[in-house]
């Protein structure tokens, strides 16, 4: 997975990308003249412009692009992932990847959200400002939330806002492998994340971050067998030579054998 600035090159599979999401997703949330309303606003023709003006970001999987995001000054302006790429993390690694470019000069990041998208900005820390409304064609009318969050760097060591870790190794008596994604969010020291897939059906994490970047949490999880696990982890980071983090975490169960065990996440 690697965003990266997009290249006039990249224009026709980015204007498809928007296209497609916008007439597949939208429709069950807003009627035809809407939909057509956004199809105009993220036209060829814009989103050349901002091809142009170096604003827009491509990302790639697998030697394709699935996603996109877009801004302008401190503002967030496009953000649109592929519909059957949607629900793995995508959008919010595009959304931190914006954030991380808006931060370098601002201390605010503003988005305009529509239906769709506005439960998923809250979760990132957006806060609604107000709401707005738009007249389309046939007295239809476009209502939509102007939100916003505050990108004030973290007094913690490290920030693990917008990352996502896979595990390396593991002990035989824990459930997380290779094919477990944790998706990390952090407001001021405070932790917590969402993982699944492997052996993990959902789960959840919650905790703190010291000064220094490690980590303290209480985790919970259900199983493909439909159990239900219960565990405290303590994690050390170390910043590898290529600046991603690895995670050395020692953990407990607290339910079950209540074993314990070590493992190693590494960042994506």
């Amino acid at each position: 997975m690697e965003y990266i600035k997009a290249t006039e090159n990249d224009t026709e599979e980015i204007l498809t990308i928007v296209q497609n999401t916008i007439r597949t997703i939208y429709p069950c949330y807003y009627p035809q003249e809407v939909v057509e309303f956004f199809c105009s606003l993220h036209c060829r023709e814009n989103i050349e412009r901002d091809i142009r003006g170096g604003t827009v970001g491509a990302l790639w999987v697998e030697n394709r692009i699935v996603g996109t995001g877009c801004y302008q000054d401190d503002h967030i302006t496009r953000v649109y992932v592929k519909p059957e790429y949607q629900g793995r993390g995508y959008g919010s690694y595009i959304m931190q990847c914006l954030e991380n470019e808006i931060g370098a000069k601002y201390n605010m990041a503003y988005l305009d959200a529509s239906l769709p998208a506005s439960h998923l900005y809250e979760k990132r820390g957006y806060q609604t400002l107000r709401h707005d409304k738009w007249n389309v064609e046939n007295k239809r009318v476009l209502v939509y939330e102007i939100m916003a969050k505050s990108l004030l760097h973290t007094s913690t060591g490290i920030c693990y806002d917008g990352r996502f870790f896979v595990p390396r190794e593991n002990t035989e008596n824990g459930e997380v492998d290779g094919n477990t994604v944790f998706a990390y969010h952090q407001r001021d020291n405070i932790l917590w994340a969402d993982y699944s897939g492997g052996e993990i059906a959902r789960g959840h994490l919650v905790g703190t971050v010291s000064e220094s970047g490690e980590l303290d949490f209480y985790y919970q999880h259900i199983n493909e067998q439909k159990q239900v696990r219960i565990g405290v982890c303590h994690s050390v980071p170390r910043v590898m030579a290529n600046g991603k983090i690895e995670l050395v975490e020692k953990w407990k169960w607290l339910n079950g054998d209540q074993s314990e065990g070590t493992s190693v996440i590494v960042e994506m």
